[in-house]
């Protein structure tokens, strides 16, 4: 679902223990893990009725890394607050979740019952896609990241049905890639895009640009808290 399908794996996909009645897409990110790891990752804290997407980034150059190719949502020109970003990129990539994201709908599980998640780029990607959908989602699960474009709000988020949106942003305290301080800039600006009272941040102390097992268990109380049985 997300870019060239000739040259982009179909996403690792972690089902349901019984009928599927919600579900969690989750951007992985090119910058430490890939969606096969995260994809084990959620078969230990999964949730029976909910069934876990993981779709990979499609392969391409990346400005930081020398210009090689790379597993890459989108062009990281630089890693600065004021550094250029890949505009058309990022909106591209967008509309590939969002198609995923409409794909679900088209499945029978009902946007409201759909949680957008990822780690990094994945997780900046699942910002900007959910605060720009005109779908409305379950929640977000935003790990490690940032809010890309973000000088582009609140004006590129008039339209979106997500203005209440429960938002959970975790973000490790020893991140030398992504600094904690971008995870603090991005929940402010939530702030002001969102519920306030909806928006939960998590540091963890000494954990780099990874994840950790109380993460992991804050992940699974979030999503078992969206996205209750039925």
């Amino acid at each position: 679902m997300c870019g060239n399908s000739m040259s982009v794996p179909l996403p690792a996909i972690v089902p349901a223990a019984r009928k599927a009645t919600a579900a969690v897409t989750h951007n992985m990110s090119f910058a430490f893990v890939h969606s096969h790891g995260w994809a084990e990752a959620f078969a230990g804290i999964r949730t029976p009725h909910v069934k876990y997407i993981c779709p990979h980034a499609p392969i391409k150059p990346v400005t930081l890394n020398m210009g090689m190719s790379m597993p890459s949502w989108f062009d990281i020109i630089g890693l600065q607050t004021d550094a250029e970003e890949d505009e058309a990129g990022i909106k591209q990539a967008s509309e590939n979740i969002k198609a995923l994201i409409d794909q679900e709908v088209k499945n029978g599980i009902p946007s409201h019952r759909i949680v957008l998640g990822g780690f990094s780029q994945g997780g900046a990607l699942s910002l900007y896609t959910a605060l720009t959908t005109q779908q409305k989602l379950g929640g977000v699960v935003a790990l490690s990241c940032w809010l890309p474009l973000r000088n582009s709000f609140p004006q590129a988020s008039r339209n979106s049905a997500n203005n209440e949106m429960h938002v959970l942003q975790c973000h490790g305290e020893a991140d030398p890639l992504v600094p904690v301080m971008f995870g603090c800039l991005t929940v402010e600006k939530l702030k002001t895009l969102c519920n306030p009272s909806n928006i939960i941040f998590k540091t963890y102390p000494r954990m780099p640009h990874s994840a950790c097992p109380e993460e992991m268990m804050d992940i699974k109380q979030f999503i078992e808290k969206q996205l209750p049985p039925i």
